[in-house]
């Protein structure tokens, strides 16, 4: 996965649409799950994975989980 940025627009319904570059290269389809997490001001959209479908996808990455949650949130 590339890291990109891409500008979308609030709509008066307070919904925006993934620009299809995105759709695409993350393979995010219509019905697909999105947790929306909060952390630090920042608003992430993350695909929420059925369990099958998330099998391997972290090997052989090297992952630091000492951080993995806010200070406040450990207290």
């Amino acid at each position: 996965m590339s890291e990109s940025m891409e500008t979308v627009t609030v709509s008066s319904k307070y919904q925006v649409v993934i620009p299809e570059r995105v759709r695409q290269e993350n393979h995010i389809h219509p019905g697909d799950k999105m947790a929306v997490i909060v952390k630090h001001g920042v608003v992430h959209l993350v695909p929420v994975l059925a369990f099958g479908k998330s099998k391997g996808m972290l090997r052989g990455l090297e992952l630091d989980l000492g951080d993995l949650r806010d200070h406040a949130e450990r207290t």
